[in-house]
């Protein structure tokens, strides 16, 4: 897939501009793992008019990797889409896990939850339809949640991402936040305003000496961040 604005091109290898290596680790390592469940949410997805939105499954099978080695239980998504990231998470913590998913589209939502019903792992997820700066602050005022959560998965309004950032920061001990990197030559007129508030949220980042980061090329670009104290 890919879309177009004022004649520019945008495909679906993110940040990795041959579409050749990009379709090798697919076919080689990507897809051959991939649960039914989570190839039948990405064909669906494909059908929508956004399906650019949708978590890169190259960082997904990163993200997997991860739950898995710090077995983590209890998780934050922001930003749901269709869920092909919510189904990979589910998918990937113990049959204990729960993860509260959040998101202003619960009809998107609804375009992947057959597939998720279907993998048996619905009771994992608390989906909460809201704006995600109010969702994380209604989880605030309950003193219990500061410092439960084992992950976050970030991937909403670019030029929110620093209010997640500082409100996760109390929530998590972990936080996996997705980006996304274009050159500027070729970014859309609607795209500038994330763009640039990527810019200011990634230097932010590596000013935060709380934390420790790893910006990863996977999909449009994914930074991982571990907090120290």
């Amino acid at each position: 897939m890919a879309y177009t604005h004022k004649h520019v091109k945008v495909k679906d290898t993110g940040l990795l501009k041959s579409e050749e290596l990009h379709n090798y680790i697919l076919e080689t390592s990507v897809y051959p793992r991939e649960a039914e469940p989570l190839k039948e949410l990405r064909e669906a997805t494909k059908n929508s008019p956004r399906s650019f939105m949708a978590a890169s499954p190259i960082a997904g099978q990163m993200i997997s990797f991860l739950l898995k080695k710090e077995n983590a239980k209890k998780t934050i998504e922001v930003g749901v889409f269709i869920g092909y990231s919510l189904l990979l998470t589910a998918l990937s913590i113990p049959d204990d896990g729960k993860i509260t998913a959040i998101d202003c589209d619960r009809e998107a939502y609804e375009i992947g939850l057959p597939s998720i019903q279907k993998a048996g792992v619905e009771d994992k997820i608390d989906f909460i339809l809201s704006d995600g700066r109010l969702a994380l602050d209604n989880l605030l005022l309950n003193a219990e949640n500061e410092g439960s959560f084992d992950f976050a998965f970030v991937d909403a309004d670019k030029p929110s991402y620093q209010n997640y950032h500082e409100r996760l920061m109390k929530l998590i001990k972990t936080l996996w936040a997705g980006t996304v990197a274009i050159p500027e030559s070729q970014v859309p007129d609607n795209m500038m305003k994330s763009r640039n508030a990527l810019i200011i949220f990634n230097k932010y980042l590596a000013d935060d000496h709380s934390i420790d980061i790893a910006q990863l090329p996977l999909g449009d670009g994914i930074t991982f961040c571990r907090r120290l104290y």
